[in-house]
């Protein structure tokens, strides 16, 4: 039997973002640039993290769902600080 799946884009167009001022995650550069597996730049399914040219990871907190994957492979200790957005803000999900 086969189910068919949406695709992701698909998926993420039923996802409204309520962007706070200050973000929810935030990248410790410091610790990153020592990282060499750069987990969350692959795991993250909404494709936030991207390398610097510097060896730091740059976030767009702005377009996260709070899957909380990124915080899950990371392997550096302090590289990520994860909070609830503030109240209002983050995503909502709207069946469609």
């Amino acid at each position: 039997m086969t189910y068919d799946q949406p695709a992701f884009d698909d998926h993420m167009s039923t996802v409204d973002f309520e962007v706070a001022r200050r973000p929810h995650i935030t990248v410790n550069n410091e610790v990153c640039r020592s990282c060499r597996t750069t987990d969350c730049v692959y795991a993250c399914p909404a494709k936030l993290f991207v390398p610097t040219s510097d060896g730091g990871i740059l976030f767009n907190y702005e377009q996260c769902f709070e899957c909380g994957t990124c915080y899950q492979v990371c392997s550096g200790q302090g590289a990520l600080s994860w909070t609830y957005p503030d109240g209002g803000h983050g995503v909502a999900f709207r069946k469609g």
